[in-house]
């Protein structure tokens, strides 16, 4: 009797990332693909997707930290999640290589189809001080960590007489003038100035913002009136942009600026441009000038040539698409959350397609505007030539991002947030003690005599 042939297995379909390209991905591919249609697989070293533009929120104390990630496993209920790191990716043989976390040692791992959204991270420049000094603000924990300093300081300076080390730790400082570096810089002064009503022994006057960016205005997304409202508003509440300067230098602390101006400062922020993660460069897939996966405009890889790699696909801020509706930067999509979640959502789509061996499509999308909150009560808008400033812009921000975070569930999280922090106020409470979760245990724990 012949042996019975064995049944063919579904595809394994292998997610580098679990940001926002490859949550929704992800998500998406749940709702596409048909029981039993592929087996998807998604690796990442966190176990949730960070919603960035709540991280200045987070700071100040407006979003509870919790709520502005969504967790991989509570919301993708048919897709593998696997903690831990690709380490490499060799598609010519189909193969990654996966470093689970608690487990030692690479594992390989074999897919069928890989997507690759890894992200990007923090770009910096070889300035003397900054990777000593400074932090990012691309993660939840780097927001945490960004208002836990801000409160301790408070409470620190509120022990001390005016002098130097007291003005070390109550000056603040963005490094980059873009959307993320101006809404953190506007957050952290509205958090600030609402601090100084519990420390009666500090004033108004002791706390110095200051926002550095090299080129000649804020925020390009928005017009020049726009951006001149925004810099004569931080202005009005203290706090201090400095346009068409350089950071030379923040060695302990101490930054030197091109303009010749120079200051102490215990909290750097730096917002100053971001990078595709540098992994991909671990993969045998081909990568641009710019450090990106070269990609078409239907989300798959590209080799050197232009050519299409089958059954590779990118999609975020790691990938170079082109921007077929005209308004990218140097052809390609800029690195944000409108191209990401979209991206992420065709990707799903066209990875669907073409397992049933269907048509895919092409990414277009041109930019819904542009908002950002800088602080309770002040917003600004921009569409085209249509810009709006104030109250109404605020009102704007928070309803668009309160639903475009993802789930329902963390939706509502958010807007009853905001709604309890109406009515009781927000919280100021510090868990910088986290850092030592065992020192009161260390300190009092019996110690055997041997």
């Amino acid at each position: 009797m012949p042996a019975k042939s064995a049944e063919p297995t579904a595809p394994k379909i292998l997610i580098v990332g679990g940001g926002y390209a490859g949550f929704y991905t992800a998500w998406k591919l749940e709702k596409h693909l048909a029981n039993g249609e592929a087996e998807v697989t998604l690796v990442d070293p966190l176990p949730y997707m960070t919603y960035q533009p709540f991280l200045p929120e987070v700071v100040a104390g407006s979003i509870e930290a919790r709520h502005a990630v969504v967790s991989h496993r509570r919301h993708l209920r048919k897709t593998k999640i696997v903690a831990g790191r690709v380490l490499t990716v060799e598609h010519k043989k189909k193969t990654a290589t996966i470093e689970y976390a608690g487990i030692k040692g690479g594992k390989k791992f074999k897919y069928d189809q890989v997507i690759v959204t890894a992200g990007a991270v923090s770009r910096t420049f070889p300035i003397p001080g900054v990777a000593d000094q400074a932090i990012g603000l691309k993660n939840i924990e780097e927001a945490t960590e960004v208002r836990n300093r801000i409160l301790v300081n408070f409470d620190k300076a509120a022990n001390m007489s005016a002098g130097a080390e007291r003005d070390r730790l109550l000056t603040f400082v963005v490094v980059g003038g873009g959307f993320a570096g101006i809404e953190a810089f506007a957050e952290m002064r509205s958090l600030a100035s609402y601090l100084l009503r519990y420390y009666p022994t500090l004033t108004f006057d002791d706390v110095h913002f200051h926002l550095i960016e090299a080129m000649g205005r804020i925020m390009p997304e928005v017009s020049a009136k726009t951006a001149d409202w925004v810099v004569a508003n931080l202005d009005q509440r203290g706090a201090k942009v400095h346009l068409n300067t350089q950071l030379l230098s923040a060695v302990g602390g101490k930054l030197e600026l091109s303009s010749g101006e120079s200051f102490e400062s215990d909290v750097i922020v730096w917002t100053a441009g971001v990078m595709a993660h540098p992994y991909v460069r671990n993969t045998d897939l081909h990568v641009e000038d710019r450090g990106r996966l070269a990609a078409h405009p239907s989300l798959r890889c590209v080799d050197a040539e232009g050519n299409i790699v089958p059954d590779a696909w990118t999609a975020g801020d790691v990938s170079a698409v082109p921007d077929l509706s005209g308004f990218g930067v140097g052809g390609f999509c800029v690195p944000n959350a409108q191209h990401a979640v979209r991206q992420g959502k065709l990707l799903a789509k066209n990875v669907v397609a073409s397992l049933r061996g269907e048509g895919v499509k092409d990414y277009f999308h041109k930019p819904l505007g542009a908002v950002a909150g800088l602080g309770i009560g002040v917003g600004v808008f921009q569409y085209k030539k249509l810009g709006i400033t104030g109250l109404l812009a605020w009102f704007m921000h928070r309803g668009y991002h309160g639903l475009a975070i993802p789930t329902w569930e963390r939706k509502i999280r958010v807007f009853t947030g905001w709604v309890f922090n109406f009515l009781l106020r927000r919280d100021i409470v510090s868990t910088a003690a986290n850092k030592l979760p065992r020192l009161s245990f260390e300190t009092w724990a019996a110690k055997s005599k041997k």
